[in-house]
């Protein structure tokens, strides 16, 4: 028989990066998915309104005010009490409602297929003749 030879092996030791890889990594998406969290209303430079769903902010229960309801179809044509007006029609019912009721407030109504852009340059002319008693009326 043979006699087996054992030379001595020299043992380098081996680092298994692997696990600290994997580490790193969660730790890095962690702090990626933060930043973006708490920097995005930040980039936009918009506040957004803090909100509840389904809860609707409920306005204090004084006596009940009359409002105007002034209605912008889709083709961008002014409807007042169910009736096709003229700009210059509705300045004269907001001042004559206004003269009758100081307290009073206008409600506008636009139709969705109307872009953004038509809607808030009619509601600032309407905001023009009532001040900040005219209010965009949602879903």
């Amino acid at each position: 028989m043979r006699s087996r030879r054992r030379t001595p092996q020299s043992q380098i030791p081996e680092v298994n990066l692997v696990p600290m890889m994997d580490v790193l990594m969660t730790v890095l998406t962690f702090f990626i998915i933060i930043s973006m969290t708490l920097t995005g209303q930040q980039l936009l430079g918009v506040q957004l309104p803090q909100s509840v769903e389904g809860a609707a902010p409920q306005a204090p229960e004084e006596e009940a005010v009359e409002t105007l309801i002034v209605g912008l179809d889709s083709s961008g044509a002014i409807l007042l009490e169910d009736q096709t007006i003229t700009f210059i029609q509705l300045t004269r019912r907001i001042q004559e409602y206004f003269a009758n009721n100081p307290e009073g407030k206008v409600i506008l109504k636009a139709d969705r297929e109307l872009s953004y852009r038509e809607v808030a340059q009619f509601l600032t002319q309407l905001r023009d003749i009532g001040g900040n008693r005219v209010s965009l009326a949602v879903e």
